[in-house]
Order: C-alpha cells, then structure tokens, then sequence
C-alpha cells in the first residue's frame, strides 16, 4: 500500500500510523507517478485539487483557471491529500469511510 502526501501533513501521518505496512511518497519530493495521478484523477475529478489550502489562497485568478493536472505537477501540496493505493484502487482523504475500507 502507498500513500501519496507530504511528510508533515497531520492527515498523511494519521493514515501512516494506522497503515503501518504502509509507505509514505512525499509528493512534494518524489512527485505523484503520471499514471497515478491520470487515475486519481479520471476517478475523483475536481476533489482532487485541495481549494482549501494555504497554496490555492495563494495563487491568483490565472494560475487558479489552470487545468488541476497542470496545477497539482506545479504544486504538489494542491493534491488533496492522501491518496492511498491499494493494490491498484484509490482512495481519496482519510476519513472514517477510508479508513474502514484499507485498515486491516
């Protein structure tokens, strides 16, 4: 199993602690493979692009309309966070429907 985050995102951390066999992919240095992300993102949409956090707020309204693929390989903290692959299907977040689903 792999999670797709940042090493310092309270979130990601939850995951890894109770995903122990788990291995954490900082995306901010290992980047998302393509494959993964043309994935992630034909299955989520739009919800993979993190809106709330402190990296949108600081875009301006140009590099906002960019295509979310083209924003999150500029900056990877737009990726909502995690993303878990397990054994080829994806999970987007860490909530308690997540959770359920991958936790063994």
């Amino acid at each position: 199993m792999i999670i797709y985050g940042l090493k310092n995102c309270d979130t990601c951390r939850k995951a890894l602690r109770s995903l122990p066999d788990a291995t954490l992919v900082d995306v901010r240095a290992e980047g998302v493979p393509e494959d993964v992300i043309t994935r992630a993102y034909a299955q989520f949409g739009a919800a993979l692009l993190n809106t709330r956090s402190t990296t949108w707020r600081g875009l301006d309204a140009q590099e906002r309309e960019q295509e979310p693929l083209v924003l999150i390989a500029a900056h990877p903290a737009l990726m909502k966070r995690p993303l878990i692959d397990a054994g080829g299907t994806l999970y987007l977040g860490w909530t308690k429907d997540v959770a359920a689903q991958v936790t063994p």
